[in-house]
């Protein structure tokens, strides 16, 4: 096989959980350019119109579900319902994640559960319902979107951390479980991406200084910039393609160097 079709996706189809906007938008983009055929899901009907309208604007014909990714019913319906309009999944990304940014101390059960219901069961759970037709087919690649707090904690981020963490080693089991049926799982640990949630972060103060969030970012990470979500368009090809398939179990951080780094002296 030549290098180019390596990595291209044509004829696959492609779900990426809340893929309205952002990191997830960006990697149904690339997956689209690669030849791949999307679904995503969404919550809000409005929502997803707006979407499915914004991808239209980009030339990909993606098609919307409106689905719950934490109710398991619906989320077998969902499946079902792409594997009648546009065919089995090959690809899943599990993108689809909340954070609640509280205090331990300050942080309720319900909260903490909610947050672990959507960053690490709904991942499992839209896993477990595209598994059965990967293995009937005989390949599938599945995509779980860690993050740096897979491996770091941090203040106010006990509940997305404990589910990050829980969600790499759900990707290793998976690969366990399923490597011996050519199914792939991996991850993609984003470090701290450009985003619209972000834009206040890194607004300049009015003496012209970085906020100081930026600088404390900028200060630890070698590649001296936030990234983008372009800079997880690759990595997400990558890990949907042929081109891994001896890849398995592996958590690809996209992070600029930050886990590798201690950080400047003072």
């Amino acid at each position: 096989m030549t290098m180019d079709k390596l990595f291209r996706l044509d004829g696959k189809v492609a779900l990426v959980t809340g893929a309205t906007h952002g990191i997830g938008f960006a990697i149904a983009q690339a997956l689209a350019q690669a030849g791949a055929k999307i679904a995503f899901n969404g919550h809000s009907p409005v929502r997803l119109k707006e979407a499915e309208d914004k991808y239209r604007a980009e030339g990909i014909n993606a098609k919307g579900y409106l689905c719950d990714v934490t109710d398991e019913d619906a989320v077998e319906n969902m499946v079902a319902a792409i594997a009648k309009d546009l065919g089995p999944v090959d690809i899943l990304v599990n993108n689809a994640g909340i954070i609640k940014r509280v205090p331990m101390t300050e942080m309720t059960a319900a909260e903490f559960r909610q947050v672990v219901d959507v960053d690490l069961n709904a991942p499992f759970i839209v896993s477990k319902a595209v598994l059965p037709g990967m293995i009937e087919k005989g390949h599938g690649k599945i995509i779980n979107i860690c993050s740096m707090m897979s491996e770091l904690g941090r203040e106010t981020v006990s509940a997305y951390a404990a589910a990050k963490g829980g969600l790499k080693m759900l990707t290793r089991n998976i690969c366990s479980e399923f490597g011996e049926a050519n199914i792939q799982c991996n991850g993609i640990g984003p470090g701290y991406i450009a985003t619209s949630q972000t834009a206040p972060l890194r607004e300049r103060q009015a003496d012209g200084s970085r906020h100081p969030f930026d600088q404390f970012i900028i200060s630890k990470t070698p590649a001296g910039r936030w990234g983008t979500v372009e800079d997880l368009m690759g990595p997400a090809v990558f890990l949907a393609s042929d081109a891994s398939d001896f890849v398995n179990g592996h958590v690809l951080y996209v992070d600029g160097g930050i886990l590798a780094y201690i950080g400047k002296q003072p």
